[in-house]
């Protein structure tokens, strides 16, 4: 998460819309950690756009509805696998206002909704993390939705951190210098203040407020977002390639079923094959 402000505190205007079931597993797993995933709705022109080329809008609006089922899956299956004293609960920290069903219609039950649409992406990220803590969680994480085969241990393990005592953090990076996960114990406001959005220093800002603020940071593997073609050709590679179900590395890309039956089926498309390959040379060119 790269998009785009000093103690801790908690945000006052939140606004959340929840499930019946929902709210069950929250009081469940009060005390537990929060890992809220950051959700756009599928509007075509509004979302997934730096994929267009080669994608077309109407493509990427897709694309961005499977990576949101693949992301709740995982989050949900983290929190089937976590460790008891590490529990964890799932939410989409969504937007813009008045999107609620759409997500009710595409998530799981399971998945709380958080109103996180807020002038700037730093804002977003406070918000979801001050509502998460506002529910009781003792913890709570900000996840992005670009990354849909992120492995299910991260979560796990981050979780797992977030559960020890005192206060800390943990953050995710990615490869293009932001970062996909950051996780915290309290609503530290400086972590989201003079933080340069989308650009490569996001990480970087991140870790100096940190510091400042003497907050020592777990660190996760890197990992990579979605975001341009390059990143849509390593997660065709991931989810087409024979033996990714069969690998048993935990770390090793987690297989995001409805991101891949869409990607097949764009592949298999003769025209999106020719749509694609000049802007994927021209991404190498640049590199």
């Amino acid at each position: 998460m790269n998009r785009a402000g000093r103690s801790a505190g908690k945000p006052s205007n939140a606004k959340t819309v929840s499930s019946g079931a929902s709210d069950a597993v929250t009081c469940a797993l009060a005390g537990s950690c929060g890992i809220a995933f950051m959700a756009k709705a599928s509007t075509p022109g509004r979302a997934k756009t730096r994929l267009v080329p080669p994608l077309t809008f109407d493509e990427a609006a897709s694309l961005n509805t499977a990576f949101l089922q693949d992301v709740a899956d995982n989050v949900l299956s983290a929190a089937r696998h976590a460790e008891p004293a590490a529990g964890i609960a799932g939410y989409a920290a969504y937007g813009p206002s008045g999107s609620e069903d759409f997500f009710h219609r595409i998530l799981p039950a399971a998945i709380g909704l958080i109103g996180a649409w807020q002038p700037n992406f730093g804002d977003c990220l406070w918000h979801t993390i001050g509502d998460i803590l506002a529910r009781g969680h003792s913890s709570a994480v900000v996840l992005n939705s670009d990354s849909p085969t992120l492995p299910t241990a991260l979560l796990i393990e981050t979780a797992a951190v977030l559960a020890r005592p005192g206060d800390h953090a943990v953050l995710g990076p990615s490869n293009d210098g932001g970062y996909y996960l950051l996780g915290l114990k309290a609503a530290h406001r400086r972590m989201f203040e003079d933080i340069a959005w989308s650009t490569e220093r996001v990480a970087e800002q991140t870790l100096e407020r940190a510091d400042e603020i003497g907050l020592d940071v777990h660190h996760l593997p890197v990992w990579y977002d979605v975001d341009d073609a390059d990143g849509l050709r390593r997660l065709h590679d991931e989810l087409c390639g024979e033996d990714l179900p069969r690998r048993p590395n935990a770390h090793a890309p987690r297989y995001a079923a409805q991101t891949a039956k869409l990607i097949r089926r764009l592949w298999r498309d003769r025209d999106f094959a020719g749509r694609s390959d000049p802007v994927m040379q021209i991404d190498e060119a640049r590199a």
